[in-house]
């Protein structure tokens, strides 16, 4: 009887302790879905192939967002990109590297809630929001095209470039290190927890993937271990409209955007798509 009360003992003490562990990570789970970097990469970020301002942006909800609008200085409509940065970047880098990442193309890299001198704290609804938002200031500005206009996201930001790409009618689709799901990648973290009943930060790309009408071009680190492949594999067998999968030579999940080769993979990707008709509707069915 005493061993039968001890086990029912520890049975209820590791269930009290299991429960705790779990309300913690729903706590906290803003903190490890996100990780909003303050300090600027780059001191003065400035491209040497674009004129470039700072932009304060204001969301529905009146919440600032600061970020860089880079121009080309070609004459007449432009096509142009919005660039949606990962889970602790904070995206004056983009401003530095744009003339060689995006040659002859406005640019729009505006820094998520929380992260930077934006204000706010981040959320994914709120960032789809004002992903969509960015995409249709940018389609307003009397350089930019707005038939054609792609989307770039790195990591965390791949997740706010699918569903942006959902919903508004992008040219093209970049995606650096994608993921299928943040929850698939949190289960796989929290293997002995219902992680499912408790993440409200989802990022599910390979629900959308299927129904992406954009020519979509993934970019894989060579050595990854934020976002294994096997999780990029989940989404690139969903993509409606794969263009090229490929993986960047002596690359990790840091260094990939940096690097000479992944930035001229999609300057000519993207270049090319730009050259081309858009043959496909203006909206989403």
């Amino acid at each position: 009887m005493n061993n039968t009360k001890k086990v029912a003992g520890l049975a209820g003490l590791a269930s009290v302790l299991w429960l705790g562990l779990l309300t913690a990570v729903a706590a906290s789970q803003r903190r490890l879905v996100f990780n909003p970097t303050i300090k600027r990469e780059v001191d003065h970020p400035r491209s040497s192939g674009h004129r470039t301002r700072s932009v304060v942006l204001r969301t529905r909800d009146g919440t600032k967002l600061s970020g860089w609008l880079m121009t080309p200085s070609v004459i007449g409509p432009r096509p142009a990109v919005v660039y949606f940065g990962g889970r602790s970047e904070e995206v004056s880098w983009v401003a530095r590297d744009a003339g060689k990442l995006f040659p002859g193309m406005t640019v729009l890299a505006v820094n998520y809630r929380g992260y930077g001198n934006s204000q706010g704290n981040p959320d994914e609804q709120l960032m789809i929001e004002d992903g969509c938002m960015l995409f249709d200031w940018l389609g307003e500005r009397p350089h930019v095209d707005p038939q054609r206009i792609g989307i770039v996201g790195r990591s965390l930001g791949s997740g706010v470039a699918v569903q942006v790409a959902m919903q508004r009618p992008a040219h093209a689709l970049v995606l650096i290190t994608p993921y299928d799901s943040i929850l698939a990648i949190a289960k796989r973290r929290f293997r002995t927890m219902p992680i499912e009943y408790v993440l409200r930060h989802r990022f599910e790309s390979v629900k959308y993937a299927p129904s992406l009408l954009a020519p979509t071009y993934v970019l894989r680190a060579a050595v990854d271990d934020i976002v294994p492949h096997s999780h990029t594999d989940l989404l690139v067998a969903q993509l409606g409209s794969l263009h090229t999968d490929e993986t960047v030579p002596d690359s990790d999940h840091m260094n990939i955007p940096y690097l000479e080769a992944t930035q001229s993979r999609i300057a000519a990707f993207l270049s090319a798509q730009f050259a081309l008709p858009r043959a496909m509707p203006l909206t989403p069915p």
